[in-house]
Order: C-alpha cells, then structure tokens, then sequence
C-alpha cells in the first residue's frame, strides 16, 4: 500500500531529532524531570504572574507553542530553535477582539490548529468556540481557515490532537441542550479524501455524563489522554487515560492518579513526539514529567 505523503514527511521530521539535534538544546534547554511533575521552562515559558496552557512541541523538537492570556484575551507564542538558542517567543495569533488558544500542529507540521471565537468573516462577534488552522507558508502563516462543519458546531468545540493517518480528536457540546451545556463530549473525525468526514462521538468507555475534553490521541491511536470533571475525581479536572485492547477498543478510562492530579485543575495533555514527556497545564503553569509515568497505568 503507498504511504501517504505527509506520513512520510512525520518519519523524517522525527529522524531528525535523533540526528540533526543534540538532546542538551531539545525542549529549551531545561533539566528533565522525572515521575514527579516539574513546573516547565520556569525562567522562559511559565513566568510568574502570567497564565500559561495548552502547549506543544513540532515533531523534530524544534518549535515551541503554547497559550498566554494578556488582557484577558489568550494569544498563541511561538519559541524556535535557530543555530542551538531558542528565541525569545513571539506572538503567532492575537486580537483585542477574539480568543486564540489550544495550539496543535497537523501530523506533518504544515498546519497550525487552534480553538477561537473569531467570527467566520474575522470581522463580527462569535460566542462560541470553533477549530481553525493556518498554513505554514514561505513568506509566513495564512489567514486563519475554519476547520468546516464535518468538525465545528453552532456550540463549543476544544482542543484537538492527530493519529498519524491524520484523524483529529477533537472535544464539543455540540450535541447537548440546555441545563446540560458543561457536558462536553471527546469525538472523533477521519482525514479521507483531502477532508475531514463526519465525526464520530466515542463511546460510554470515554464519555460520561459529565464533561470530558482537552484530548490527546498517541499517533498509534492506542492511548488518549483528557480532562476530565467527575465527582469522583481529586479536584475540579483531573486527567484520564484509556489504552485500546487487543480488539481494537477503547478500555474504560481511568484517573491518572495522584502522581498528576491535585486539588486543582489538570488539563491541555501532550506528550512530545518522541514519546519521552507528558506535557500539561495547572494553574496557570505548563508542567512537564517522564512519559514512563504512562506505562505504570496500563
């Protein structure tokens, strides 16, 4: 079967960590943690008295993005590898007017994802949340493109993630109606046909009836990652896991556990391409901690 173009992009881009850039300059220079949760980048990216979420990594560890809210409205930064310095980050999207956040890179890094209330013709008022990308360029970004209806409702949808056939995960309420609005639900939409198709809600392994969102898929598909707002939880949002079984389906999901969850809110997973990090946010920090930490929950 002939491999897709931009899957065979992926696979050089990884190999291009291992070969084109030394493990000290990877993720800003800063000393790795390990099964203990560390606050990220603390003189660089998580400063103190700003509020920092929703990160990630290109796939050759050469690009950092993440989410910083400057008067009350969230704007997406951009930190770059150039010549073995990481630059001081620079502003990709922001408004006075709209919210840019929940930055996710497309499997072959040519596009930049986002959530934002930005109106359909980047001019009027929106209330509600729809995924958008911008397309990397010679000369730049792209004007931000809506991500279309097989993806966005007239209700909220989050944070999105990709499995290297480029399916997008993706969390929306889409489909609830009042009082039950804060029920957010994860989906899932296939890349087919230089489209996405009609999403897929996933099933009660997954989704409750309480709200689940900001999902990370693994590449594999063998395991996601979300937030999570249950009563039985060790604060106001934990993370959950599911790993697939032999069959192909998703096991029920399970808290993350102390090791991760505190009595505040956990939210906005990655873990980077090269399977070493979990990447999250808490109170107003990007945190960071050895993906080992995944396997001890299968």
């Amino acid at each position: 079967m002939k491999r897709p173009l931009f899957i065979s992009i992926l696979i050089l881009a990884m190999t291009a960590v291992t070969q084109g850039q030394s493990a000290e300059s990877m993720y800003l220079n800063q000393p790795r943690p390990g099964l203990v949760a560390q606050v990220f980048a603390p003189d660089k990216v998580s400063l103190k008295g700003q509020y920092e979420y929703g990160s990630v990594f290109s796939s050759d560890g050469k690009e950092f993005y993440y989410a910083v809210i400057v008067n009350k409205k969230p704007q997406i930064r951009l930190s770059t590898l150039k010549n073995g310095k990481w630059t001081e980050p620079s502003v990709i999207l922001a408004s006075d007017r709209y919210e840019y956040n929940d930055p996710f890179l497309s499997p072959d890094g040519t596009k930049l994802f986002f959530i934002s209330d930005r109106a359909l013709d980047g001019q009027g008022d929106k209330k509600d949340f729809d995924i958008w990308y911008i397309d990397r360029r010679k000369d730049g970004w792209s004007e931000p493109v809506n991500a279309g209806r097989a993806i966005n409702s007239d209700k909220n949808e989050y944070y999105m993630s990709f499995t290297t056939d480029g399916t997008m995960y993706f969390s929306s309420n889409g489909a609830t109606k009042p009082p039950n609005e804060q029920n957010y639900d994860i989906y899932a939409s296939r890349f087919s046909g230089g489209g996405f198709q009609p999403s897929q809600k996933l099933g009660s392994s997954i989704n409750s009836e309480q709200y689940e969102a900001d999902v990370f898929v693994s590449p594999d598909e063998k395991y996601l990652i979300f937030c999570g707002e249950r009563s039985d939880g060790y604060g106001k949002g934990d993370l959950f896991i599911s790993f697939k079984d032999e069959k192909g389906a998703w096991q029920k999901a399970k808290n993350m556990g102390k090791e991760i969850n505190t009595d505040q809110y956990e939210f906005c997973p990655f873990v980077s391409s090269d399977g070493k990090y979990l990447f999250f946010s808490r109170s107003g920090d990007i945190y960071w901690v050895s993906a080992d930490i995944i396997n001890t929950l299968r």
